[in-house]
């Protein structure tokens, strides 16, 4: 085995288990790289090789550096020092949350800078609470398996620059309506998704409550109720509560949420509540008063058929 230290960079040792073929790949900015990791986290217990697009600012920089030293197909193992791992118990909990299908920036939209960098308590995973702790050197055990090219493949939202995700969150978001229009409403939602993590990545770096910050707040907003109206046509009522509610404790004045809410409670037979979101909506907002008397006698049609429902089988277990 090939032990050497990297030139120029400190803190580093690099140890090649298995040799690459070639020269060493052109890495320009915008080039992706599949690596494979063990000790703490692994892809291949994922299923799905990691990508990195380089100069792209990722979170752990030494990553490229490490990266831009291999040939294809080489296998190498990476020692880090702390100057280079600090970062990584967050970096590996986006990492495991994105495996887990969830949104890796939900945690800290609503904390500001000081709180997230300290809220190690709150990772939710015990050996990377203890790492925050008390970090430690860590060695990443990579292989090389494709180089390509930024032309050569299809950018997901996560990896554009902030530039690039601002002007891909109205094609996305148009992109939803098209497909919400045609009744394809999973798919509606998976473009309305994207479109919010690219404006909740951007709002990261705004302090809260700024004007730039409640510019983006609003275009999440309407993001999240565009969301919530796939959700509705998909019968997952609980889903839209959660989310309405959450937009409507940080901002009470969208009609939308609530008459959205109202929709969702009436659904689930939450009657009294459905009434209250359906009164405000009316209070804030009398020009959808039409709206507001048709919801309103819907849901009183419905409890009568759910009444008549329930007389009948009384009866029926009388006898």
């Amino acid at each position: 085995m090939d032990v050497s230290l990297l030139l120029n960079v400190e803190g580093v040792k690099k140890t090649i288990m298995h040799g690459g073929t070639g020269e060493l790949p052109s890495f320009i900015t915008g080039s992706r790289c599949d690596d494979e990791r063990t000790v703490i986290d692994d892809s291949k217990q994922v299923g799905q090789p990691m990508s990195i697009v380089i100069g792209n600012m990722f979170k752990l920089e030494v990553w490229e550096t490490l990266l831009t030293s291999m040939r294809l197909g080489e296998v190498a193992e990476f020692w880090c020092d702390t100057i280079h791992t600090g970062v990584y118990p967050m970096l590996s909990r986006s990492l495991r949350q994105v495996a887990e299908g969830k949104d890796p920036t939900s945690w800290h939209v609503h904390t500001c800078g000081l709180a997230n960098m300290f809220a190690y308590h709150t990772l939710g995973y015990e050996d990377l609470d203890e790492l925050q702790k008390e970090p430690q050197p860590l060695v990443f055990l990579i292989e090389l398996l494709q180089v390509e090219a930024p032309n050569e493949y299809q950018r997901e939202t996560w990896n554009l620059n902030n530039e690039e995700r601002m002007q891909a969150v109205p094609l996305l978001h148009g992109e939803g309506n098209r497909l919400y229009k045609l009744g394809r409403y999973d798919q509606a939602a998976t473009k309305y998704q994207e479109a919010i993590v690219c404006l909740r990545n951007l709002q990261t770096k705004e302090k809260p409550w700024e004007v730039e910050w409640l510019k983006l707040e609003k275009m999440i907003n309407t993001l999240i109720l565009n969301y919530c109206q796939c959700l509705l046509k998909k019968e997952e009522y609980y889903e839209v509560l959660e989310h309405t509610s959450d937009i409507l404790r940080h901002h009470p004045g969208i009609v939308k949420a609530y008459y959205m809410r109202a929709r969702a409670h009436a659904e689930v037979w939450n009657a009294e509540e459905a009434k209250a979101d359906l009164e405000k909506v009316l209070e804030l907002e009398p020009s959808m008063r039409k709206a507001v008397l048709r919801e309103l006698r819907l849901l009183e049609s419905r409890l009568a058929d759910k009444q008549e429902e329930e007389r009948q089988r009384c009866r029926s277990m009388l006898g």
